[in-house]
């Protein structure tokens, strides 16, 4: 129903907007209400929330809009990553005209797609992939199934990464100051700048890079640096590796890497790390952990066991049997008393007292600890201080995990530094006058470096300053001279991977905006002529060089890596004094005021993936916040500051202060505020500016990730844009789980409220499926909610970004999403995630209603959607008890910017406003199957077709296959007695079902908690 100008009525029957969290119901009162009848909560209101204002209809159509859309802020949406459209009349497809190619290319048949391996990287670390290439187009991203690292899934960042490529705000011209130049211009510019370092010997030059591993840049450098010997190269990324560097240096000797090999560990203790989800390796760690947890039907129920100590909470932490929140002086603490309880030679126990409960779970972990000797591993997160890192390279050598599951090898990084010293020196060069010319090759210092060492005033002291990067951002600002940088799957490159395989990167597409590659500046400064891929061959033949050559180097480009490249473990040997120096200064470790905990978003890390509005726009897995970050406190301290969810507070550190709005998070520790990094940018495109707070004010050299902080309630409200009570089935037992003592005792637990019940007669029509018929089975207990698949599922799918005020009206576009349930404690909750798309109904609620039978039952047991019948009546919508379909309320779709258009797949129908969208099992896989099939007068074999949801899950939760074929993987999970459907009493016989979850909690904690 509209309004006669062509709107939708904007109101909400109950008076309140769903989509914002903030003082229309009072957070802290709600956590202090009693727990109702129901067990699960979404948020604090969820928790409190009386019966009868819990009996609402969601409303689709919410309150009217707070923060009205100004013209800026609209053309600034209309330029982002997915712009928004605007608010007229459906939008007529632009005219397309096809040319048939004149030669067509060879093995290129029109329509399929071809596969290239190559790799990504962030800091320098490879996560290798394969890209989906429609006619010289990449469209899509996937994990490479033979590399280690990957073994075919992908994290969120790889799969938002072909949005990046086609940013339409990517830095397309060579500057100068604020003029438009050319390439030949800046070539020109550099060459006059070196000519005068070149009698210096370079003392004035500098180079900036991120972290290195790739050996052709590496040894490009070093040709750079063998015409200017007085020269310096500096390595910088605002990571915490550099702890771990020195760390390893203090601990044996020299600096190492370390890899962890969970498929031998019984039991793990993560210290502030989000082991599963984030860093180096989380992909392959995440799939070896969860293949250690699985239990199947007819196998014995073993399972491994996670103890998570962590300030915020982290996906890792909500897959943990058990988790505790501790401050980060409080985890320096905890640490240094799990070591002495295990006898490691040289450890003191602290002076300062630990909490009762974390005090009782030293001895029950130290006790579990020693029981698995070799078979356990203790986890250090990259922020912790050094001292906390020797102590966990101390426990895991004297429990004899070196070598079984705590891997030590040579460093990754060509040249492993203190990145953050090195980065010091070159400020205080520069601001002395030392540095004449600089040149910052993809970095962005001045955004992301700690603010003590005031980088951006050092820079302005530079004469000649060249810039590299994608976008013009904070610190090309500053330049007199900014280059526009190629992206990975433009370029070709090579770096390592997190355990040491050396991964190739090919391009896939001509640039774009006709930008360079590192390779390219350096070898224009080093004063060589031949293409990048020349010098990278050059350098692969000296490190495997020989008769081999040619064959390797055809197998690695149809690979993606090098075979066998893997560093292999070092034995290495533990310094005493090194563990006793850390365990005394651990010892003295003072546990009392407030405390910052600075640490990279979970959607755009480190502020690199400001600008994709992918990213931004799914919600982030514990708060469900989007388009923003806040200042996230336990409710404790937000009783003690007198605040609540969308209130304004100031942090105050000794590098600055910043206001921000405030959530409270159930399960956070006590005492610390986190805050993440990576949002208040001031360039770096449309989507990133203006987003958040810069978190990154907070941070010094002596207190990188965080430290003593004052925070104070100050005058002011900020609207934080949040999903999580958005699409609410409104039922019990949506998520089923037990203990694996509860399991072995009652394997049908999952059952209890019985099956649905039997209906002889029915209004529905039934369905034969004499040939396929297709479903999925999730296995809730291997669920991250690391959101890979949300961000996948919208690459293959096109599907729009609407924007933060859209969101905030319910109205985000998802086809999946993870909704995130807390049960139990509100400052020590139990975390469960539950994957949500469309169920695909044998009796679908959706095709009884829909008047023009847009929706329909397919021969195969797909509700289909015919997207042209659609008249946008949403009665499907609202029959719908899962809430999975979703309607375009205006044209979010940008058919206009040429750039966009070539990112989408040409597989998957491009929707525009009234019409009603929903998951569809990846029809257009299911359908290049089956003509495959068919033209090889063959069945369609189990595995064949792999959903995105499917193929991005690093734990393998989601299972797709035919369930008619009794051997499919997927029909074996469904007959598992812990398999369910939800709201099977709706006698919707759904499709997709959950295999209920499984946690192996110690029983002595257990009983105590």
């Amino acid at each position: 129903m509209h309004d006669s100008d062509g709107r939708e009525p904007e109101h909400d029957t109950h008076g309140h907007d769903a989509g914002v969290r903030g003082s229309q119901e009072p957070a802290l009162a709600a956590t202090r209400a009693p727990l109702m009848e129901r067990e699960l909560w979404r948020s604090l209101e969820d928790r409190g929330r009386t019966p009868a204002a819990r009996v609402r209809v969601q409303a689709e159509i919410l309150a009217p809009l707070a923060e009205p859309t100004s013209r800026r802020s609209f053309l600034q949406l209309m330029g982002a990553s997915m712009a928004l459209a605007g608010l007229g009349a459906c939008a007529r497809q632009p005219i397309e005209k096809i040319v048939p190619y004149v030669k067509q290319p060879e093995d290129l048949v029109p329509g399929r797609p071809l596969f290239f391996a190559t790799a990504l990287t962030i800091a320098g670390v490879a996560s290798p992939v394969l890209v989906e290439s429609h006619e010289g187009r990449p469209t899509k991203i996937e994990g490479n199934p033979e590399h280690p690292a990957s073994l075919g899934a992908t994290d969120r960042f790889a799969q938002a990464d072909i949005m990046r490529l086609y940013d339409p705000d990517r830095s397309t011209v060579v500057m100068h100051l604020d003029d438009i130049s050319t390439w030949a211009n800046c070539t020109e510019a550099l060459r006059v700048a070196l000519g005068e370092q070149l009698a210096k010997r370079g003392a004035g030059l500098r180079i900036l890079t991120p972290s290195v591993t790739s050996p052709a840049l590496a040894a490009q450098i070093g040709a750079v640096l063998a015409q200017y010997p007085d020269a310096k190269w500096v390595q910088y990324d605002p990571d915490g590796r550099d702890a771990v560097r020195e760390a390893s240096r203090r601990a044996f000797g020299a600096p190492m890497s370390v890899r962890y090999d969970l498929s031998n560990a019984d039991v793990v203790v993560t210290l502030d790390s989000d082991l599963l989800t984030s860093g180096p390796g989380n992909v392959r760690y995440a799939r070896d952990f969860m293949r250690r947890r699985r239990i199947h039907e007819g196998e014995s129920a073993t399972m491994n066991r996670l103890y998570a100590v962590e300030s915020m909470p982290t996906s890792t932490g909500s897959v943990a049997d058990h988790r505790v929140g501790l401050a980060p002086s409080e985890i320096a603490l905890f640490t240094a008393a799990l070591a002495a309880e295990l006898g490691v030679a040289g450890a003191t126990r602290p002076s300062a007292a630990l909490p009762d409960k974390a005090a009782r779970w030293v001895v029950a972990v130290a006790k579990e600890l020693a029981a698995h000797r070799g078979r356990s591993l203790v986890v250090a997160g990259d922020c912790l201080p050094v001292e906390v890192q020797v102590l966990a390279f101390a426990i895991n050598a004297a429990l004899g995990n070196v070598g079984p599951t705590f891997v030590v090898t040579d460093p990754i990084e060509v040249r492993p530094t203190a990145q953050h010293e090195e980065l010091a020196a070159l400020a205080s060069d520069m601001q002395s006058g030392r540095v004449e010319t600089l040149l910052v090759l993809e970095s962005n210092p001045v955004y992301d470096a700690p603010v003590d060492l005031a980088f951006g005033d050092a820079m302005r002291r530079v004469p000649n300053c060249f810039h590299l990067g994608l976008y013009r951002d904070e610190t090309a600002e500053l330049c007199q001279w900014h280059v526009p940088a190629v992206h990975e799957l433009e370029s070709w490159g090579d770096a390592r991977a997190y355990d040491g395989t050396l991964s190739l990167q090919q391009p896939l597409v001509e640039p774009l905006y006709d930008g360079h590659s590192s390779l390219d500046v350096l070898m224009l400064v080093a004063g060589q002529t031949g293409t990048v891929l020349d010098l990278i061959r050059s350098q692969w033949q000296v490190l495997y060089g020989g008769a081999g050559f040619e064959k390797l180097w055809r197998r690695t480009l149809h690979d993606g890596f090098a075979s066998g490249s893997q560093f292999v473990p070092r034995g290495v040997e533990l310094r005493a004094d090194a563990v006793r120096d850390a365990a005394t200064r651990l010892a003295g470790t003072s546990a009392s005021g407030n405390e910052v905990v600075l640490r990279f978003d979970p959607n755009v890390h480190d502020g690199r993936f400001a600008n994709n509005g992918w990213l931004q726009e799914v919600p982030k897995p514990w708060t469900k916040l989007v388009w923003d970050n806040a200042a996230i406190v336990s409710a404790a301290m937000a009783h003690e500051l007198g605040v609540e969810t969308g209130d304004m507070v100031e942090l105050q550190t000794d590098g600055g202060k910043v206001e921000a709005g405030v959530w409270v998070l159930p399960g956070h520790a006590e005492r610390c505020v986190t805050a993440h990094l990576g949002y208040g940018r001031r360039r770096g495109g449309n989507v990133a500016a203006g987003a958040g707070f810069d978190a990154y004010a907070l941070s010094t050299t002596r207190s990188r990730w965080g430290g003593p902080v004052q925070v104070r309630k100050v005058a002011g409200h900020r609207t934080l844009v949040t999903t999580q009570e958005h699409h609410d089935m409104m039922r019990r037992n949506l998520v089923r789980r037990a203990t694996l003592e509860e399991f072995t005792a009652n394997p049908h637990f999952a059952h209890e409220e019985g099956p649905a019940p039997a209906r002889d007669e029915s209004m529905f029509k039934t369905f034969e499926y004499k040939g396929n018929a297709w479903g999925v089975a999730i296995d809730l207990g291997s669920c991250t909610g690391c959101n890979a698949c949300v961000v996948a599922c919208n690459s293959e799918n096109n599907i729009a970004v609407v924007g933060r005020d859209q969101v905030r009206r319910n109205r985000e576009m998802h086809w999946i999403r993870i909704d995130r349930y807390f049960e139990g404690d509100l400052n020590d909750p139990q975390i469960h995630h539950q994957p949500v798309m469309c169920m695909q109904c044998e009796n679908a609620p959706c095709e009884q209603v829909c008047p023009v039978a847009a929706t329909s039952h397919s021969p195969e047991g797909l509700n289909d959607m015919v997207y042209n019948r659609c008249v946008g009546t949403r009665y499907c919508s609202n029959n719908c008890p899962y809430k999975v379909r979703r309607f375009n309320f205006y044209g979010y779709q940008d058919v206009k910017t040429p750039v966009l258009q070539l990112m989408r797949n040409p597989d998957v129908t491009i929707r525009t406003r009234g019409v009603m969208e929903k998951c569809t099992y990846c029809v257009q896989r299911i359908n290049h199957a089956r003509i495959d099939a068919k033209n090889e007068n063959r069945p369609i074999r189990d595995g064949e077709i792999v959903t995105a949801c499917q193929q991005v899950c690093p734990t393998e939760a989601i299972v797709f296959g035919d369930i008619n074929d009794p051997e499919s993987k997927v029909a074996k999970m469904k007959r598992e007695t812990r398999n369910y459907g939800v709201l099977e009493d709706l006698n919707t016989r759904p499709r997709t079902t959950y295999v209920a979850k499984l946690r192996n909690p110690n029983s002595e904690l257990e009983a105590k908690a």
